[in-house]
Formats: structure tokens, sequence, C-alpha cells
């Protein structure tokens, strides 16, 4: 067989099998990976100020602050209650300091007591009040003689006689004398002890070094 032969042979053989066609690439409309959304759809709705975080608990994630304990206040002289409805009721009789004292009537413990129930206080606590109100310096300086004596209004009701004066200035000589030794008691048991830390400071302060190591040490003998 000869090449021409051949070469007829091969071309009608390429012209009876099937084209291959090359693949292509199928086109796609613009846009068309994207799902359209029809026009007029409501859109979700978004979550307000975090709704995607986990809502804090109401006072949950700070610790609670325990409660605050109750201040204890000292309890109250009943005397100095009993002074205070005193000075409240009748402030001409009972004025308050800095106002100087003024010597009261004989008798006003008794007119006291009738306003017991006003003052929401018993007979002994009326006493006991005033007998505390005429025991101090600011009373006894009040007491001059031919001082006038006031009543439960703050008007003159008889006056300061000679001996009243003579016994109320011996009782504030008294007391001045007894809170003079009151404080010398009370300065001399402080340096008592404060006597024990000095010595023990002057007798650190008096003792001699400790020799060093190398002086103290007998020299070598060579």
């Amino acid at each position: 067989m000869g090449l021409e032969q051949l070469a007829a042979i091969r071309e009608l053989l390429i012209k009876q099998s099937p084209e291959k066609a090359a693949p292509k690439k199928e086109s796609r409309p613009q846009g068309a990976d994207k799902a359209r959304r029809p026009q007029g759809a409501a859109k979700g709705p978004r979550p307000q100020n975090g709704d995607n975080k986990g809502q804090r608990k109401q006072g949950g994630d700070k610790g609670q602050r325990p409660p605050r304990a109750e201040k204890r206040e000292a309890p109250v002289d009943p005397v100095v209650v009993a002074i205070s409805r005193l000075q409240r009721h009748f402030p001409k009789a009972f004025p308050k300091n800095p106002a100087p004292k003024l010597p009261l009537k004989l008798g006003v413990l008794a007119d006291l007591v009738q306003h017991a129930q006003a003052l929401q206080l018993d007979e002994a606590q009326i006493k006991e009040a005033v007998k505390t109100w005429c025991d101090g310096r600011r009373y006894w300086a009040s007491m001059v003689e031919d001082a006038p004596r006031v009543d439960l209004n703050g008007e003159p009701s008889g006056a300061v006689t000679a001996n009243e004066a003579r016994h109320a200035k011996r009782m504030a000589s008294r007391n001045a004398s007894r809170n003079a030794a009151r404080a010398r008691a009370e300065k001399k048991a402080q340096a008592a002890a404060e006597a024990p830390a000095a010595a023990a400071d002057a007798a650190t302060a008096e003792a001699p070094a400790a020799p060093a190591a190398a002086d103290a040490a007998p020299a070598a003998t060579e």
C-alpha cells in the first residue's frame, strides 16, 4: 500500500469520528450568583444594644456590698436627757452654755414636779437633774450675795444670802483643789509609767561598745 493510500484512509477515519466539542463555560446573567431579595421585603430586625450578648442581670456581675453595720451609739446619761428637757421647757431658768447660770428660787423642785407629765420625767429624775445642775462651777459663780433668784419663767423670786454665797465660794474652792490634786496624780502616774522606758534608753546609750574581733583576738606568735 502506498503512502497516498494511507493518507487517504487516515483522512477518512478522522472525518468519520465524532468531533469533541471543547467545553465552554456557561454564561450566567450578571448578578445571578446572589439571591435576589424581593422588592419591598421586610428586613430582619437588628439586635438592639447588644442583644446577642448575654444580658447582665441586675446586680449580678458586681458583687453586692454587704450592708453597713449600724453604728452603735454610746448610751446617753439619763441625767443629761433630763437636763435637756428642762432647758427646752424652761430656757430662762435653765439657760444653755455659754450663757451664765442663774440662782434658782428656793422650792423650784416642787414647781418642776408639777410639770412632770409635760417633761415626761418622774420626781426622782427631776430631783437628780436639779441637783446636777446646781453642782458645778457655772452655778457656784452665779451665787453671789444679793444676786436675784429666778423662778421657772425667769422672774425674780428671792435673793442669795451671804451664807449661801460663802457656801458656794467654799464649794468652788474645794472643787478647784480636787481638780488640781487629780491633775497632779495623773501627771505623777504618767511620769512613773515613762520612767522605765527612759532608764532603759539611758542604759543602752551608756553601755560600752563591744571590742572588734581583730582587737579582741590575741596577736599570733611568729
